[in-house]
Formats: structure tokens, sequence, C-alpha cells
């Protein structure tokens, strides 16, 4: 089934497509919450379900365990932006190990990835970069964004990228725009639509079929919104974090089934952890806290973890001012982040993204 033709009126559970858009082979299941097997995922707020590709390849085949690469991002004040690429196994817990390095510095880009490769786009430049994650090495020329902007939301399934919102310094503001690219190919990102409103600040995560994007243009804002991915359109209101946050350095991550957002600039701290329930539509519950009041860190997943890296304080001082810290939360429970490790480079607004996490199935 294209995504031009209209939804099956009923779907059996463990039904098996070929997918003409991605040129694989998918298969149905029924969401975590139940729902109707009549009733198309994604469509209302019924968790019916969700096709999800068939895959012979797997994290564990590919690199021994999901593996999180972690993109520039800001040193502490003075040394500036960075262009230094990390990685850590997210199925593990211990410090991290040196990748290669972008083919320049950067700062919020949008992080989108297949189980083969990373993507990079934007933080303060143009630029779009790739890496392939089973490897490492230098980052390698992708293609361009249309204009600079930082703070961008990047999410994606096994084949497209969606890039969205972000803060444009020149002139200066935020904007509305949400792109898509072929993770497979290089060029230019398309046009797929717009937010609800300019944003400055954005993070994304999602399943295979649907994207989540929570953005805003000052902290008193808790809006989620969502997009079909595979489709183009307008994004839609999909429900409220706990409280007004501003969802910077895309620190939201899922699997298949839930949306986590930690660490973001919040009045009351950064240390507060929402959960939604991707296949349905409704406000964020709360998970849990952060072991430490760092903002602007950077998010990364496995199907059973998520890897909250780097951030900084949310004033100049105490020093540090930035952050070589990383936690890790158990998606399908609740409770507090435990310690994972640290990062060889303090750094805060990177950009991380992985071959295990809910886009990918």
């Amino acid at each position: 089934m294209t995504h031009q033709e209209n939804a099956p009126i009923s779907i059996t559970p463990g039904a098996i497509r070929f997918n003409t858009d991605s040129m694989k082979l998918e298969y149905f299941r029924i969401g975590s919450e139940g729902g109707s097997t009549s009733s198309y995922a994604g469509i209302g707020t019924l968790a019916a379900g969700e096709w999800v590709q068939i895959t012979t390849d797997s994290p564990d085949i590919q690199t021994g365990g999901t593996r999180a690469v972690i993109a520039g991002g800001y040193e502490t004040p003075g040394a500036g932006d960075l262009s230094s690429i990390e990685y850590v196994n997210i199925d593990s817990t211990g410090n991290a190990t040196t990748f290669g390095n972008l083919t320049s510095t950067r700062r919020g880009a949008a992080p989108m990835s297949s189980r083969t490769r990373a993507v990079f786009a934007g933080g303060y430049t143009t630029s779009i970069n790739y890496v392939t994650i089973s490897s490492t090495g230098a980052g390698a020329n992708f293609g361009s964004l249309a204009i600079s902007r930082q703070h961008i939301a990047g999410l994606s399934n096994s084949t497209r990228g969606i890039v969205a919102g972000g803060y444009v310094p020149s002139p200066g503001g935020g904007t509305d725009e949400i792109e898509y690219i072929t993770i497979a190919s290089e060029g230019t990102p398309v046009d797929f639509g717009s937010l609800s409103s300019n944003t400055y600040f954005s993070g994304g995560c999602g399943s295979s079929t649907r994207g989540l994007i929570a953005a805003n243009t000052s902290l008193n804002v808790n809006t989620i919104e969502f997009i079909t991915i595979n489709t183009l359109g307008n994004a839609a209101d999909f429900g409220d974090l706990t409280v007004g946050k501003r969802q910077d350095a895309n620190q939201s991550a899922s699997n298949s089934i839930r949306g986590i957002f930690g660490g973001a600039y919040a009045p009351s701290g950064g240390e507060a952890i929402d959960y939604v329930t991707i296949a349905t539509l409704g406000n964020a519950i709360d998970f849990g806290d952060m072991l430490n009041d760092n903002i602007y860190v950077t998010g990364a997943s496995s199907p059973t973890r998520v890897c909250f890296m780097g951030g900084r304080t949310k004033a100049p001082s105490p020093a540090p001012y930035s952050h070589d810290t990383m936690q890790y939360v158990q998606i399908m429970s609740t409770g507090n982040a435990v310690d994972f490790g640290n990062l060889i480079t303090d750094r805060y607004s990177a950009a991380a993204a992985s071959n295990g996490h809910g886009g990918l199935g």
C-alpha cells in the first residue's frame, strides 16, 4: 500500500504487506494500549497498532548492540563549537569512544538515522553531514539546508529523515518549516509541510509511522505536535508536556511505543522527564527525574533504553558550565535516571543518533 491509497477498513494483526515507498516487507502489530483491530494506526486516538518493517538486520549484528553517535555541540565558553564525534553502546554502560570529526563545527543540529547511516543537518550552518554508524571516521557531505538554522528537531524512520523548526540566526527568529530527506541518498531537503507556528527550539522522536515534535518559542510553551512520516502535510496537535519547557538540543528519544522527553530548559529546572504513548494522542505523564538539572542534553535510544548525554548547568555558575555526564532510563518502566558513564569532551546542544531507535521498528 502506498501512502496515497486509502487505509484498509480492517487489518488483522500479523498481516503482511509490501510497502512500495520503502520497498520493504512490513507486518501489522497491535499497539501497547490495545484498541480495535478495525481501526487503522494513527487515525484518531485509538492505539490500534502500526506497520513495522521486517528486517534481517539489527544493531546486535551491526555493532554488538545499539550504537549512539554524538556529534558537535558547544564546549565550555571560550572553547567554541565542536566538530568531534563520539560513540557509546547504549545496551551497556561505560565511557564514550572517539569516532571522528564532522566536516565543520555545529551546534543544535538535527539528528536522523537508519540502521546504517546517521545524518546531522544544520546547527549554525547549512551543511548536512553523514557517517556510517558501524564504522568510525570523518563525516561526509550529504547536502545543504536552504538557510542556516540550529536547535532543530530531527527524527526518522528507516528511509526518511525529518528536519523541523529551529532558530534562524539571520535575520533572527524561528521557523515553522518541516523538510525531509531520503537517508540512503544525498541531496537537498524537500518541503514536507509546516508546524503550527514558528519555533526557536525543537526536539523530535517517533515510531516508524509517526513523528513527534516538541517545539516552542518561549519557556512557557509545552506543546507536542505530530506528523505521519511517509506522507506530506502540516503538523497537528498531539498534547502537552507536563510543564512548559524549551525543547532544545534534541533531548527527546523513543522506542516504537514510547517517546521520552528530558533535560530541557524549564523555569523549575531541567531535571523532569516526561513520556507519551506515540500511537495515541494525549498529554505527557511524569516519568521521573534526571540525575542533575543539566539542560541542553542530547538523547539517543535503543529498543529498551534512552541515554541522555552532556548538557550544561542552568546558569553559568557553578562550574563546570558544560558537562561530560551520561545517564539512562529504561523506556518501558518509570523512575529516575541512572549513571551511564562520561563523554570524552564536555558538550551541550550536541546531536545524537542511533541504529536502534523507535523509528526503525
